[in-house]
């Protein structure tokens, strides 16, 4: 699977250069509109449906690197079978054991292999950036200390997102008119050691500009220093002349305003020391509703407590905002507050500044916090107040709520200064019923006097963006959660006589029916609208949907030339059906302004196979001609002939269930028998057993293994079924939890028979695992399916739902609503039916909503408590997704140790690296080393951690692009 990252340039919600990881999500594509979350690499995923909504809560995208994306089946690398033989004794030494073990070396060879760069093209696709990763960070990296406030982690030595990972240096790549990359030159001027975050282009494509940080013990130097390089040269040098001008990448960091000058959120240089927390409080903490509010919040963490967190948060929020040109010429604009993010106009006359303020909360993060949003000059003069939005802490919990008052506001793409945003006709409230729900209004940056907003648009469903061309098309979008319905509506902004009409209607859960997105091209302004193509003799309209063109047989992606008038369409481009999937990634063609003629169209498309791993090509039209322009080789060759093929079945309810099942290489049934297998799965809500039964994905995709995949037991002879349907359908007025034990058991019940049946899966060898919602998941199966797996694996789950009492996962209903769900749901509650070997494995640092380590330290005891064979392992300093060498490979040993004693028979002599291995990988951690550790800081690099990733400048948010 590939999954597509872009860069964000300039002002503009999307993106002028796109950030490619070779192994990642396929055919994605880029929101036209969006709310941007501060400072980091963002990797949230769309709708394909709907280019400017995110995905749904029933079918996510789930990002790369995140915890959750495991799930979905990253995979494998493929080596010889090693049973175990344990005894008491060595079992007894494992089990109060205080050292880092490491997987077998046929499974450790792919975690430590190299890893790929990203690449980003210019804004005028004439190069390409190499980003140079490295492998998995030590643990001394997220042993450093960060401060939890307001729902975020914060780096007070780099005052930044804390474990933020890096890129280590960065290549530029000219592509020649034949496709082909002309020779490597290096961006050149950095100390070795260099940690480089925040990439981004100038609009002109001739500067680079990044932020830089080094770890040098009791230095300031650890902090984010901000530095151009020429593109053309390849030198790179500090921005800033001062050596005390830091960046504050807390929330935004900086923005190019034009191609020689940039806004830049920086550390106020009159800033002290941080506060010291009061060694006797000043009181009690109290929190109050004596005015009978009804407040209902999901288990948010790392909130702020008290006064003296409010002061911290300040302190290390707080920017000075200043305007700084590339030959060095320095202005500070505002005055110092917490800016959460800033977007300059698209004519680069104004900019959009947001910020945050007190009265803060102890109860939500600061996202809901009081928000203010103004206008300024370019130069930095207040303009207007555009909204300052209370503190907004009972946004209701039911899907679709939202916050009251104006909402995503932006620019219009396709205008110089022409604000736009959304505000809600029902309170924010989902369940209140009212027409319109939602009303998009339209206004200038400044006002004439008595010059009030324009209406642009009313919509019944909730607003979810829009997809500007020009002032005769604009698409946009609308969906409601409960009956997965959305639409996307046709409008002509600059004509009020022209009615809006409705272009697809249709369910969000039909991906049959996904017409697929609209593409985007880059305006000389540097934002993105529409691409609108036209024909020899043809006055039509025309605009390229791009789509992941799911069938019974997989996806098949495609490219339509679809006219908007007559909505006649006609496939241009389609992917290989045989052997490859392709998927376009991105439009080549629109370095020029105006409409694209169908014989000059150029696409970027990728190219991989089963066991040929992403590659990347340019088509150009009309001879449709293909010139690869990348050779990556290939990232586990050890399985390059694993054996992939995704297989359908049913279950007892008519339920069609698809699943992708992997067989290591040369393995033959006939000839082997049946293997242990590994089923590595997560539930997903429907409204419909035929939306439930569609196929998703393609059987020809590369198969892409994470830190963590369960694929990776390919390389100890495992059979693997991954990411088995298991839908949870709720049609009509039912809802999906309230049979959900049902069902679960039912879908598990039906791929279980089928390993079987295809001769490929020992009855008694099939063991099951998950994380997070898929951990949930695991419980209730050896809960209530026991004769099912031979063992358990759950990974970071929550398994007590009285404990996430306001709603979790898709379940919007309260504790109190729905008491007999909750429980029954909860494998908590069910402890004493649990009979198989379950490895519990979580975080020390969980910072997701829902899953506290608690829950693990719970269920364990739990557990213990009715004499269950149970093993419980704390991860120190890791989150929700696992990020640290040292963690991810005790996690695989723990893995692959429980497989080979509880899935595996114990026939053979050969042993497992039960002690430190030979070769010094399993170095001992003793606590007083471990408290060494935290002391002494070290980089920050959450690689799991897709919200902190602060790989890009933050602009640059890695959205899935569609244009």
């Amino acid at each position: 699977m590939m999954r597509i990252y872009k860069v964000y340039h300039r002002l503009s919600p999307y993106p002028s250069c796109c950030l490619l990881h070779p192994f990642s999500l396929g055919n994605a594509r880029f929101p036209p509109s969006s709310i941007r979350s501060p400072g980091h690499l963002r990797t949230h995923s769309r709708n394909l449906f709907n280019p400017a909504m995110p995905v749904s809560r029933f079918n996510p995208l789930l990002p790369v690197n995140s915890a959750l994306a495991e799930d979905s089946s990253t995979a494998g690398n493929g080596s010889a079978n090693a049973s175990v033989t344990f005894t008491e004794e060595d079992d007894e030494n494992v089990a109060i054991g205080v050292k880092y073990r490491v997987p077998p070396p046929e499974i450790r060879d792919i975690v430590d292999a190299p890893p790929l760069p990203a690449i980003s093209f210019s804004p005028l696709r004439d190069k390409i950036l190499f980003l140079k990763r490295r492998s998995l960070p030590p643990l001394v990296e997220l042993a450093r200390p960060e401060e939890k406030l307001a729902g975020i982690r914060i780096d007070g030595k780099c005052n930044t997102r804390s474990r933020m990972s890096f890129y280590t240096g960065i290549g530029i790549h000219q592509l020649m008119l034949d496709g082909s990359l002309g020779p490597e030159k290096e961006v050149t001027g950095l100390s070795d050691g260099a940690k480089i975050n925040f990439v981004s282009w100038s609009n002109d494509g001739k500067h680079l500009a990044f932020s830089v940080r080094f770890e040098e013990e009791e230095s300031s130097s650890s902090k984010l220093r901000l530095w151009v390089a020429d593109v053309e040269t390849g030198t790179a040098r500090p921005l800033f002349q001062s050596q005390d001008i830091y960046l504050n990448a807390v929330f935004d960091n900086y923005i190019w305003l034009d191609n020689s000058t940039l806004l830049v959120c920086t550390i106020p240089l009159s800033r002290g020391d941080p506060p010291k927390k009061p060694l006797v409080p000043s009181g009690p903490k109290i929190q109050s509703n004596e005015q009978k509010s009804v407040v209902q919040v999901r288990t948010y963490q790392d909130l702020l407590k008290d006064e003296y967190d409010e002061d911290l948060f300040d302190y290390y929020a707080t920017s000075q905002l200043v305007l700084v040109s590339l030959d060095g010429k320095v202005k500070e604009v505002g005055s110092p507050s917490v800016y959460t993010s800033m977007d300059p106009s698209p004519d680069e006359k104004y900019i959009l500044v947001s910020s945050i303020h007190r009265p803060y909360s102890f109860i939500v993060p600061c996202g809901r916090f009081p928000k203010k949003v103004d206008v300024w000059t370019a130069d930095g003069k207040f303009v207007r107040e555009l909204c300052d939005l209370p503190l907004a802490e009972n946004i209701p919990i039911a899907f679709n709520s939202v916050r009251k008052g104006m909402r995503s506001i932006n620019w219009r793409a396709d205008k110089p200064s022409t604000l736009y945003w959304a505000e809600t006709q029902d309170e924010g409230d989902a369940k209140v019923e009212v027409s319109p729900r939602d009303i998009i209004y339209t206004q200038a940056a400044e006002l004439h006097e008595g010059e009030q907003p324009e209406i642009l648009h009313k919509l019944d469903l909730r607003y979810g963006g829009i997809s500007w061309c020009d002032d005769s098309l604009a698409l946009v979008y609308e969906s409601w959660y409960k009956t997965r319905r959305i639409r996307t509506w046709v409008i002509s902004p600059g004509s009020k006589d022209v009615s809006p009409r409705i272009l697809f209607d249709r369910s969000s859960e039909d991906v049959y029916s996904d017409p697929g997105s609209p593409m985007l091209r880059r305006t000389p302004a540097g934002t993105y609208v529409i691409a609108k193509l036209r024909k020899e003799n043809d006055d039509g309209t025309y605009v390229l949907l791009n789509g992941n063109g799911a069938t019974p047989e997989g996806n098949i992606p495609f490219l339509d030339l679809f006219d908007i008038n007559t909505g006649s369409k006609e496939r241009i481009w389609e992917s290989d059906k045989e052997k490859y999937y392709e998927s376009v990634v991105a439009l080549m063609s629109d370095q020029k302004e105006g409409d694209i003629h169908l014989n000059d169209l150029k696409i970027l498309t990728s190219k991989e196979s089963k066991t040929e791993n992403s590659q990347y090509y340019i088509q150009s039209w009309p001879d449709r001609k293909s010139c690869q322009i990348t050779d990556f080789p290939h990232p586990y060759p050890q399985l390059a002939s694993l054996q992939k093929e995704m297989i359908r079945y049913h279950r007892k309810d008519g339920v069609q269930l698809t699943a992708t099942l992997y067989l290591p290489p040369g393995y033959d049934p006939s000839k082997d028998g049946p293997l242990p297998c590994l089923v590595w799965s997560y539930p997903g809500e429907f409204k419909s057993k035929d939306a439930a039964g569609q196929v998703r994905g393609s059987p020809n995709e590369f198969a892409g293994i994470g830190p963590t995949s369960a694929l990776l037991w390919l390389a100890r002879r495992f059979a693997i079924l991954s990411g088995p349907t298991i839908p949870i359908v709720g049609e009509g007025n039912e809802e999906a939890n309230d049979r959900y034990v049902e069902q679960l058991v039912s879908s598990a019940e039906a791929a279980v028979e089928e390993v079987i049946r295809r001769g490929v899966a020992h009855p008694n060898k099939i063991a099951v695992g998950g994380h997070s919602y898929g951990a949930f998941m695991t419980a209730n199966l050896l809960a209530h399916a026991p004769h099912l797996f031979s063992c358990g694996i759950a990974r970071s789950g929550a398994y007590n739902r009285t404990l996430t009492p306001f709603g979790f996962q898709n379940e919007d209903r309260t504790l109190w609503e729905a008491t007999n769900t909750y429980v029954e749901m909860s494998p908590f509650m069910s402890a004493n039916k649990i009979k198989k070997p379950i490895l519990l494995i979580h975080g020390e640092e969980d910072n997701n909503p829902g899953t506290l380590t608690m829950q693990s330290d719970r269920f364990f005891n739990a557990l213990k408590g009715h004499g269950a064979l149970c093993r419980l392992v704390i991860l120190p300093y890791e989150s929700h997704g696992y990020a640290a060498r040292e963690s991810i490979m005790h996690v695989l040993w723990e893995t692959d140790r429980w497989l080979q004693k509880h899935c595996v028979p114990n026939t053979s002599e050969v042993s497992t690296d039960t002690d430190a291995s030979k070769d010094g990988e399993g170095k001992e951690v003793t606590d007083s080393e471990n408290k060494a550790v935290a002391a002494s800081g070290g980089g920050g690099a959450e690689l799991a951690d897709d919200f902190r990733s602060g790989q890009l400048h933050s602009k640059q948010r890695s959205l899935m692009w569609h244009s």
